[in-house]
């Protein structure tokens, strides 16, 4: 009788220290780690966080300032993924520092834009005029891309995302391209000419597209479709079921319409 009666507790203390595994590990499944840029990406999550939480799931988003963080901390597994980068961005960086990131969707693009400094018009440049650019490979091929697109500009032939300033062979006017970190390219802005800047950092800079950009790419061009922002994680988690949820959650229409809302033309969602 007493080893019965020690068999049933021993059985019952299992169930419950299973039990309690199984509910340890639903809460920790329910949790999203996302790294992102504060503007537009963080702010988009925020509306997301409200509407996945009510299915239980909580988002949890950390701000960074950089363009590199955000990929290491995924790629070591601190974090479940990140938001702030196009797909070329995302190639870029994969091949320059080994990681292994992959595209788990696509959520939104922003267009590309030349934005006045000391200057408000195009026509207005003059010799020696300074442009000041993103020195990252993907993104200052795009800016020369548009400085050639708005005839300041002329590049070797099919250098495309490769483009760098040393492909420029036509400069009427003696332009000299500033080369900046993203992040530092709107400080300048009362020293030079233009900017040529990211969407984001646009927004944070206090611009709109549609109203301060002298020039931007068209949301119908394939060079804008081609800079879509990505949810990016570490290859072999694109399937996880929280991920496939954030996904989901970011190209639901209440957030392509909080996009449409908030980020006057700077954002814009990513249909595919």
């Amino acid at each position: 009788m007493k080893k019965k009666l020690l068999a049933i507790v021993i059985g019952t203390l299992m169930v419950a220290s299973l039990t309690g595994c199984k509910k340890a590990d639903d809460t920790e499944s329910k949790v999203i780690t996302v790294a992102a840029s504060t503007t537009p990406h963080a702010e988009i999550l925020t509306q997301a966080k409200t509407i996945l939480a009510k299915d239980g799931w909580d988002l949890q988003v950390t701000e960074f300032t950089d363009y590199v963080q955000p990929n290491l901390v995924v790629d070591s597994g601190d974090f479940d993924a990140n938001y702030f980068q196009h797909i070329p961005y995302l190639d870029s960086f994969n091949k320059e520092y080994g990681t292994k990131l992959v595209n788990a969707g696509g959520i939104h693009y922003e267009p590309f834009g030349i934005y006045p400094g000391t200057k408000t018009d195009l026509s207005e440049l003059k010799k020696g005029d300074v442009i000041a650019v993103p020195n990252d490979t993907t993104n200052e091929a795009r800016a020369l891309l548009l400085l050639q697109d708005n005839g300041i500009i002329t590049l070797k032939d099919g250098v495309g995302l490769e483009a760098t300033v040393k492909d420029i062979v036509e400069n009427p006017n003696d332009i000299k391209i500033q080369e900046l970190e993203a992040a530092q390219v709107s400080r300048v802005i009362p020293e030079v000419a233009f900017v040529v800047l990211n969407g984001n950092y646009a927004l944070e800079a206090g611009f709109s597209v549609g109203k301060d950009a002298v020039a931007y790419e068209s949301s119908e061009s394939e060079a804008a479709k081609t800079y879509v922002n990505v949810i990016a994680v570490k290859e072999g988690n694109e399937d996880k079921k929280g991920i496939k949820k954030l996904v989901e959650v970011l190209k639901s229409d209440e957030i392509k319409k909080f996009i449409n809302d908030t980020y006057d033309g700077a954002v814009v969602p990513f249909e595919e």
